[in-house]
């Protein structure tokens, strides 16, 4: 057993860990690990949006996915990607590619080739009566952290990762998720700042840019039951994931109220639309400490935390993972293109001083 912690990026603590010396976890997980070389990764999402119930506009939003994904094939093009699914509470669906880059470099070359800046920048992103959106994360090594039940086929950031942790000693009790991000060992990672509306205007729709704040905190936490036999399906299916749900859509209609900015329980999807199962939780909150006290205490996680440790130890093919970063305002972009006020992070940014 070792700590998550990667031995290159071990310091002294002036911050202690959650737990006793003598920790044991009451069952097996593991971290993705990367070669030293890796210093910052790169975690972009590009969406689409339509209303609801228009066929037209649903095929038009599922072209423009297609088109953001031939876009990938480019030279510097993503690790990993995903494709995704949701709707939200104002009558929106919504579509979303979510890449991986293990080298900023590259992503920025990829994001400034000629093909990619144009289209975003096109005229037509405002008048094809589609929304869209890309939400940019560029968080150092030290600022994540990761979690699996399964040692192959790392997905999210994992993918882009080289290699999987021996059983790992950070985990299964309240507090492990800050104990293993390195940044942790001397720093509370609070929030500095608020988010702001640096461009445009959220209610008159347009072009709208959101600057972010230090340590803004983002989770995505994942389910796979592709492999899963017909016992552990129903387990899933019939126990865990209605009371997942119910937790998620809490943070969706009432995030505000305890510190999260943005919740999108999505599903996989293939190129054609159609459903895989695999989901996630796609979280922004305002900071670490405020997504802690929510896991800790809210009724509608403590009831996903217990119906997960009582199944833990019985499950096979099912993939459990989760990611959690923190970031610097310096290493986030948030653009949205003709969307709705409520979209990602704009209902919660006030009007900056610099906004125009």
């Amino acid at each position: 057993m070792e700590s998550a912690i990667d031995t290159h990026l071990k310091c002294p603590r002036s911050l202690s860990r959650r737990v006793a010396a003598d920790y044991v976890p009451p069952f097996p997980m593991w971290v993705a690990r990367a070669d030293p070389s890796l210093k910052q990764v790169v975690m972009a999402h590009f969406g689409v949006q339509s209303k609801s119930g228009d066929g037209l506009a649903n095929a038009a939003s599922l072209d423009a996915l297609r088109h953001i994904v031939a876009m990938f094939q480019a030279t510097d093009g993503p690790g990993h990607f995903d494709l995704v699914d949701y709707a939200d509470t104002d009558g929106y669906d919504n579509r979303m590619a979510i890449a991986y880059w293990g080298d900023p470099a590259a992503f920025a070359r990829w994001q400034d080739a000629a093909p990619v800046r144009d289209w975003w920048q096109a005229d037509a992103r405002l008048s094809d009566g589609l929304g869209y959106f890309r939400e940019i994360l560029a968080p150092r090594v030290d600022q994540f952290e990761t979690l699996y039940a399964f040692r192959d086929a790392l997905p999210g950031v994992g993918a882009v990762m080289d290699r999987v942790s021996d059983q790992i000693e950070e985990h299964g009790y309240w507090g492990s998720m800050r104990d293993r991000m390195a940044a942790s060992q001397t720093d509370w990672l609070a929030a500095k700042g608020d988010l702001t509306v640096a461009a445009g205007d959220p209610q008159a729709r347009g072009r709208v840019i959101i600057g972010g704040h230090d340590n803004l905190c983002l989770i995505r936490s994942g389910q796979d039951w592709e492999e899963a036999g017909a016992e552990e399906r129903v387990l899933y299916l019939e126990e865990i994931e209605p009371t997942l749900r119910a937790g998620m859509d809490f943070l969706r209609d009432q995030g505000a109220s305890v510190g999260c900015y943005s919740n999108r329980y999505v599903r996989h999807i293939d190129l054609d639309g159609r459903p895989i199962d695999q989901s996630f939780d796609l979280g922004h909150w305002r900071s670490l400490d405020l997504l802690e006290r929510w896991a800790e205490s809210h009724p509608t996680h403590l009831r996903i935390f217990v119906t997960f440790f009582r199944v833990a130890t019985s499950l096979e093919k099912l993939r459990l993972y989760h990611e959690v970063l923190v970031v610097d305002a310096a290493d986030q972009y948030y653009e949205y293109i003709n969307c709705h006020p409520n979209s990602g992070l704009m209902r919660d940014a006030r009007i900056g001083a610099d906004a125009n």
